[in-house]
């Protein structure tokens, strides 16, 4: 029989867009290929480090689910739509990859996160010490990728060029993640300070993913912005979307524990949402359920009763309705940017059908 928590959250429909490694499968293999071509060129008595790497990453040979690579695709697909070709770009697109699963890594630590893609986190497994130092090889190995761009004949200052970008991405991710965590020890969260952490948490990662392939296929700056700029909206459209799926769904759809955003007191888009529009007692009883005491079970996840109530909160609001909908505006900005981008067609529909996976209409 269901809980109410779960028949709260089954009441929530998601459309579901193109699945991803579907349409993509050989641009996703070779992606994953060169990651390890990456991984396999270190040896000697280090190696079980890159077996750990391998592991994270899910190319460990087992059947696990390998993270959708919506980041270096979306590399691969931008470069593609300028030049016609996938492969020149490979290196870029695994240093975006590695790049994004140092900070997975390190996420996890920070969040006490023992499970990723339905199997146990690094640091679950071999230790807080270890996995901090496999999240510093992964971010070593992404800069080292990049650098295999010059032996595939693009000249040093591009490669620099996309250097200093990689660099200044990796700076916003920190501060992104900065204020993720500090929001968490805050009663009250605004819409603009939420908007501001996920810019740099998860949009700028994504455009800068599509900016890393318009870098190494142009030399006009004004293209090179305009792809930077399609990425980042996409990017906040693809946040708010994984925070309502966070929040309202169910784990067998999601792959995350039922209202996982929930459990954790996580200022989600809903949640700083109803923070904000709520009623005064609503706002209020949300403020004391999210805070955090010091003290033992101050992290402790949030009972089945509390999600309830949340839930509940959440839905006299509108706020999951609020949440759909912005995500999908920035998605239709996204699709409206696309429009204008200087490339063929046919190739667009690809950069169209990689948008309509990250949020449906």
């Amino acid at each position: 029989m269901a809980t109410p928590v779960t028949r709260l959250v089954e009441e929530v429909g998601y459309a579901s867009g193109v699945d991803i490694r579907v349409e993509f499968t050989r641009e996703l293999a070779k992606i994953d290929g060169e990651m390890m071509r990456v991984l396999n060129e270190r040896g000697g008595h280090a190696r079980p480090l890159y077996e750990m790497l391998a592991y994270h990453l899910g190319l460990d040979g087992t059947e696990v689910a390998r993270g959708k690579r919506l980041r270096p695709l979306l590399g691969l697909l931008a470069y593609h739509s300028l030049t016609g070709d996938y492969d020149a770009a490979l290196p870029g697109a695994a240093a975006v990859e590695l790049g994004h699963n140092f900070s997975l890594v390190h996420d996890d630590i920070e969040d006490g996160d023992r499970e990723r893609r339905h199997r146990p986190t690094l640091w679950a497994i071999w230790g807080i010490p270890l996995a901090i130092n496999a999240g510093d090889a992964l971010f070593a190995l992404s800069r080292l990728a990049i650098y295999r761009l010059l032996d595939d004949g693009f000249d040093e200052r591009r490669v620099l060029e996309l250097m200093r970008i990689y660099d200044e991405t990796c700076l916003a991710l920190c501060e992104g993640q900065y204020l993720d965590i500090t929001f968490e020890r805050h009663d009250s969260v605004t819409v603009d300070a939420y908007l501001e952490m996920i810019g740099k948490k998860t949009a700028a990662l994504l455009g800068a993913s599509v900016q890393a392939g318009a870098i190494l296929a142009t030399d006009d700056p004004e293209v090179i912005e305009a792809y930077r700029r399609f990425g980042y909206d996409l990017g906040m459209a693809f946040q708010m979307a994984d925070d309502v799926k966070g929040t309202f769904w169910a784990s067998a759809e999601s792959g995350k524990p039922e209202a996982g955003d929930v459990r954790r007191r996580k200022k989600t888009l809903p949640v700083v949402w109803a923070l904000e529009h709520g009623s005064d007692a609503d706002r209020a009883r949300l403020r004391a359920i999210y805070a955090r005491d010091e003290g033992a079970g101050a992290d402790e996840p949030m009972s089945d009763e509390l999600v309830t109530e949340v839930l509940a909160i959440l839905a006299r609001c509108g706020a999951r309705e609020h949440a759909s909908a912005e995500a999908r505006r920035y998605r239709d900005r996204a699709l409206a940017l696309l429009d204008e981008l200087p490339c063929p067609p046919e190739r667009r529909e690809d950069l169209e059908r990689f948008v309509r996976s990250v949020i449906a209409a």
